[in-house]
């Protein structure tokens, strides 16, 4: 019961007196109180029931449940609300999006477009995946080798091996424009890290990828889901900081800009946390370094599941040791 709320003495009831029951709503926390009002004019004294209904008794004895309906929940809010904890440095920029599995609710902070930098390698693996079945064939041995490559250790040759395959920018729009995602452009030329893309478009790649409706094969899926979940040590940062233990799997990408020096740090990826699996990208540029952005996209990683683990959990400290382009 609230605190708020005064509790009257009540005074001895006739035994012949009627009672009526009447079920008073509880305000914001959807409290329900039962008061007993004697026909002498005797006070009421509250007690809780079940919040999620309400019951009336009449005269003849008949009683009527009806529901009380819930309020709804503003994810978006609560996100903009836990990264607002968040330090973003002085001319960076992040984008979060994140959706619970178990019930399909989302959220998404910020927007605009970014560089994908390496995490655009599950968008190609994908993209030769959809292409090898529509074909009815099997990744070859040399695709496979360049597949474990570019997404284990991020590979830029075996990128490049593979973004040929697809047929570059075309053959990824392609691909894209099945799997959904609306707001992503391949880069141009052999310049597959500049693809352009959104932490909501990414959110939809990770759907198809980890969710059971899409336009991977049941098998493609696996294949990625299992590549993603034994990235390099030296790689076992961003999104995996949010993660209970060992339960993630993601790709990462960083990207030194050469006309600012500044960098581009992303990081998509599933992890579980409080029980919840929860896919995450999360999006940045305009980072002085790259610990820093890898500490903001990590923080933000936290801040964005949070929102369904009920905890809001502070930024771990980078664990980057590379400073090369992916």
């Amino acid at each position: 019961m609230e605190s708020s709320r005064v509790r009257r003495h009540r005074r001895p009831l006739p035994y012949t007196a009627l009672a009526l029951v009447v079920i008073v709503g509880g305000a914001a926390a959807g409290t329900v109180y039962m008061q007993t009002q004697a026909h002498s004019g005797g006070g009421a004294v509250s007690s809780a029931v079940a919040p999620s209904a309400s019951v009336s008794a009449r005269a003849g004895g008949e009683a009527s449940v009806e529901p009380v309906a819930q309020p709804t929940v503003d994810h978006d809010m609560l996100l903009a609300e836990a990264m607002e904890s968040v330090p973003v440095e002085d001319g960076a920029e992040v984008s979060v999006a994140v959706l619970d599995l178990e019930s399909g609710a989302s959220a998404t902070y910020g927007d605009g477009g970014f560089d994908t930098a390496s995490i655009v390698k599950v968008d190609i693996l994908a993209a030769l995946l959809l292409q090898a079945q529509d074909a009815g064939r099997e990744l070859t041995a040399t695709e496979k080798s360049y597949a474990v490559n570019m997404i284990e250790n991020s590979d830029n040759t075996a990128a490049s091996a593979l973004w040929r395959a697809i047929g570059k920018a075309e053959g990824l729009d392609t691909a894209n424009e099945r799997l959904g995602l609306t707001d992503t452009a391949g880069g141009d030329g052999m310049y597959w890290g500049l693809t352009q893309t959104t932490a909501a478009d990414q959110l939809t790649l990770l759907r198809q990828v980890f969710g059971e409706e899409s336009e991977l094969s049941a098998r493609s899926r696996a294949y990625l889901r299992e590549l993603m979940g034994q990235i390099a040590v030296d790689q076992r940062w961003g999104v995996s900081a949010a993660a209970d233990g060992s339960a993630w799997a993601l790709k990462n990408g960083w990207l030194p800009r050469t006309a600012t020096g500044l960098w581009d740090i992303n990081s998509i990826g599933r992890v579980t946390v409080d029980g919840h699996d929860c896919l995450v990208a999360v999006l940045s540029d305009g980072n002085s370094t790259k610990g820093k952005g890898v500490s903001l996209v990590e923080a933000a990683a936290e801040a964005a599941v949070s929102v369904f683990a009920g905890e809001t959990s502070s930024a771990s400290p980078a664990t980057a040791t590379s400073a090369s382009a992916s």
